[in-house]
């Protein structure tokens, strides 16, 4: 599989300036690409090409003194930036077919020298070279110093130079790795995801939240309230900003680096895990958006899912809308929703739960139903068997019982 190593870079001040304008040149490819596109749209004009489009924002707009410096940073660059735009427009058309799973893809829009983030491509064509000493080659550029923090497993495919929002400089090698599966295991965990406890294991476990960005939001603070006393468009304003974005930075780093060492410690004394499908995008627009951003449950499962496949282990989501707070874990009876007050209850077969274990172990069972084994062993907890048939008496049941009832010729059972 090709994953990314991401390893920070220390350009001089002659490299940040080549850097920089490289960022500016790719930037104009594709502003100018999107553009000649929109244009063609609103003129009626056929939809132009991939090729046409780089012969006319690139090839023929070296020739002209308007844009005759693009002839100073590396084509490949460029042809990547326009790469880049042709690869939004596949995906913004896939998405409104409806080829494209998931949520709506938006049209592609123009980039802007203020974005905090500024990235630029290489790929083999460009000839960047791995030197000896420990530095990165790239065309056009120069020998930039690399922090080499591990070995990469095999030859790059390509390089991608980013610049954050707090100044510091990444180099994004694309490798393919070949890593051995890990060693079977004999157990299998089911994850509840949550705010007060990050997670909680199937197994009793929990991992209390971390909460990094509400531990940090008392500095935060005073460094928002640094930038707004600043002048706009002044060199102080600037540098507060920087010490801003380097803070987030911070908080960013220290949640991924947390969120690793946890996932890679899940799989590896895992065979399978099993988590929900939480719709982040709808909880981050509730009162509780700060700490749902804050957990970051979307990065973590996507953690848990790539490392899975890479070890040889068994990743799956079940059904969002499975009532894993709801069903007992012993006998299998729906108990109705219950207020996130309510952290512990009583099932009517006489067991008491934990509400957060308690969903773990259904996430646990629903995993194991949706991936049973190729014998097709049954493995969720058996239903409750329906008791005798109530009387004519009996029969009228309150709307707001605990159990639910469904009609069997003409009486009502559980």
């Amino acid at each position: 599989m090709q994953l990314r190593y991401n390893f920070r870079m220390y350009p001089n001040a002659s490299q940040r300036a080549a850097l920089a304008r490289a960022f500016g040149c790719a930037r104009v490819v594709f502003n100018d690409g999107l553009h000649a596109r929109q244009q063609a749209r609103a003129e009626g004009l056929p939809y132009i090409s991939d090729g046409d489009l780089s012969k006319q924002v690139i090839t023929q707009a070296k020739a002209t003194p308007e844009r005759a410096w693009l002839g100073e940073v590396s084509s490949v660059v460029l042809q990547q930036a326009l790469a880049d735009l042709n690869m939004a427009y596949r995906n913004f058309f896939a998405s409104i077919t409806g080829k494209r799973k998931g949520r709506k893809v938006a049209p592609p829009r123009f980039r802007s020298r203020k974005d905090g983030r500024q990235a630029i491509r290489f790929t083999r064509n460009s000839n960047f070279k791995l030197l000896d000493d420990g530095r990165l080659r790239l065309q056009k550029i120069g020998n930039v110093e690399v922090r080499w923090s591990r070995r990469l497993p095999s030859d790059p495919s390509s390089v991608t130079v980013v610049k954050d929002a707090a100044g510091r400089y990444f180099a994004s090698f694309v490798v393919q790795t070949t890593d051995e599966p890990l060693p079977e295991v004999d157990s299998e965990v089911g994850i509840d995801l949550g705010l007060t406890y990050f997670a909680v294991m199937s197994d009793g476990t929990k991992i209390a939240a971390p909460k990094f960005l509400r531990r940090a939001v008392r500095k935060l603070k005073r460094l928002q309230q640094a930038v707004s006393r600043k002048q706009r468009g002044s060199q102080n304003r600037a540098k507060a900003v920087v010490k801003v974005a380097r803070m987030h930075a911070r908080v960013a780093d220290t949640r991924r680096d947390w969120q690793h060492k946890l996932s890679t410690a899940i799989i590896r004394d895992n065979q399978a895990v099993y988590v929900e499908d939480l719709c982040v995008v709808g909880l981050g627009r509730t009162r509780l958006a700060r700490s749902v951003h804050d957990a970051a449950w979307a990065s973590f499962t996507a953690m848990l899912q790539y490392k899975a496949a890479r070890w040889g282990r068994t990743f799956a989501k079940i059904d969002r809308f499975a009532p894993t707070s709801q069903r007992c874990s012993v006998c299998a009876r729906l108990d109705g929703p219950k207020p996130l007050s309510v952290r512990s209850w009583t099932c009517l077969c006489g067991a008491v739960h934990d509400r957060d274990v308690n969903a773990a172990l259904n996430v646990l069972a629903q995993g194991r139903w949706d991936n049973s084994n190729a014998c097709g062993t049954r493995v969720r907890p058996a239903r409750v068997p329906a008791p005798r048939p109530a009387s004519r008496r009996e029969a009228g049941i309150r709307p707001h019982a605990a159990c639910s009832t469904r009609s069997v010729g003409g009486i009502s059972v559980l």
